[in-house]
């Protein structure tokens, strides 16, 4: 049975639009670019998941850090600087992070149209604002959505944060999103209920294990199935 008059709150990248498959797309050119004579393609792609990680707890998320997480993989790989001209090489790679147009998930717009018309809809996404902003204004869903919140970090704090920013009810609130760290579990923690839309290009640091056994987790396929239970 639908209940109207809820709250869904819905992650951005990979969950309305795509956006990591990019960013695979643009790791697989560099690593083969980068051709080292002795380490393969899974060795060098584990030494930058680390440099990633690092660089997303001291600087946060976006193409500007992902930049330089090549750039230090190269470094240290190297064990000495980028010339100009390999910067150059680089920031050619990465090009398509910051020139591609928005590409819709299939039944976004319409799903939320509808959606609008029967629950209060909200968005949380986390990354560099001027670039979150970009994307947003290209995919043209803002207008659905009562409140946009860009913040450096989805964690359990962030929901509760959110929570009181808009006097939600836990209960009848409901995170939907992609990602088991960013989306899943912090809301569940803060007591939301929450809705797992996987999708197979999710960034590795995103991924991470949910209850099965936790009825207030729904888990999906597709974006359209939303309209199945909302």
């Amino acid at each position: 049975m639908k209940v109207k008059g809820q709250v869904l709150i819905f992650d951005a990248d990979d969950t309305l639009w795509e956006n990591n498959v990019i960013f695979e797309r643009v790791i697989d050119d560099y690593l083969d670019w980068l051709d080292h004579p002795t380490l393969g393609k899974g060795e060098l792609r584990a030494i930058l998941d680390d440099i990633e990680a690092a660089n997303a707890v001291a600087h946060g998320y976006g193409s500007k850090i992902f930049l330089r997480s090549l750039g230090e993989c190269f470094e240290r790989l190297r064990e000495r600087p980028a010339t100009e001209q390999e910067r150059e090489q680089i920031d050619g790679l990465a090009a398509a992070l910051v020139q591609r147009h928005v590409e819709l998930i299939p039944g976004v717009a319409e799903t939320l149209a509808e959606l609008g018309g029967r629950h209060d809809l909200l968005l949380l996404t986390k990354g560099d604002l001027a670039e979150q902003r970009r994307k947003l204004d290209a995919s043209q869903l803002a207008h659905h959505f009562r409140g946009i919140h860009i913040v450096p970090e989805k964690n359990v704090d962030t929901y509760r944060w959110l929570t009181r920013e808009h006097a939600l009810t836990p209960a009848t609130s409901w995170m939907i999103g992609n990602s088991p760290k960013s989306d899943i579990n912090p809301a569940r923690h803060a007591g939301m209920n929450a809705v797992f839309i996987p999708n197979d290009n999710t960034w590795v640091l995103e991924h991470s294990e949910i209850d099965p056994d936790d009825a207030h987790v729904l888990k999906l396929e597709r974006f359209r199935e939303l309209l199945d239970h909302f």
